[in-house]
């Protein structure tokens, strides 16, 4: 019996995973992809079973899931919202019956992508310890670019899940602490500069 082709629209919905980590996996050859004579990219289905088979977690009982809270003042974490943020997540995954693996609470702008517990968490997703990032909303991983980073843990076998479908109620309030602790930065680094270049002169 012929092996049925299947579209990467169908891959990406049977793998629960973008068109751009279909690729990303077919450039690494995690996952080809055949050519058609029109020069189409086709999967055979016999590969995707084969696919899920290998890589599903619960398959093989490695389900890994990592809790990351974060907030962005000090002010925020002492009124205990970071707790309470925390608190939600790990009700939700009880509720999921997720085993929960890491527990990640941080402090930090989300504007910044080099914060420590971020940093950290794609390490893990790159030494394939973790199966999934479970987080109160989207912009709680990150401010911008969500999807750049959604694809690089997806790259690694790791899904993205959020809990919230909208934007919290403070959502502008801490926009605008985040724009207003990255100008202090700025700042702090611009008179920093500025310093060291006027004792070099003295």
């Amino acid at each position: 019996m012929e092996d049925k082709l299947l579209t990467p629209e169908q891959v990406c919905a049977a793998l629960k995973v973008s068109i751009q980590t279909l690729r990303l996996w077919d450039k690494s050859g995690k996952l080809l992809a055949i050519r058609t004579p029109g020069n189409h990219r086709r999967y055979k289905e016999s590969d995707i079973d084969k696919f899920i088979r290998s890589e599903k977690p619960e398959d093989k009982g490695e389900e890994s899931v990592l809790l990351y809270s974060r907030v962005s003042s000090n002010e925020q974490k002492t009124k205990g919202d970071l707790d309470r943020q925390n608190s939600r997540l790990t009700e939700y995954c009880a509720k999921k019956n997720y085993k929960v693996s890491y527990i990640f609470m941080e402090v930090g702008s989300g504007m910044n992508d080099s914060r420590a517990k971020l940093q950290q968490a794609m390490k893990l997703a790159v030494e394939s310890k973790i199966t999934k990032i479970v987080v109160e909303h989207k912009d709680r991983l990150i401010r911008f670019n969500f999807n750049i980073l959604k694809i690089f843990f997806e790259s690694h076998g790791v899904e993205v899940e959020y809990v919230e479908e909208t934007l919290p109620k403070t959502y502008e309030a801490e926009l605008i602490e985040d724009m207003l602790s990255l100008m202090a930065s700025f700042s702090a680094k611009i008179y920093s500069k500025r310093s060291a270049e006027k004792r070099k002169k003295e």
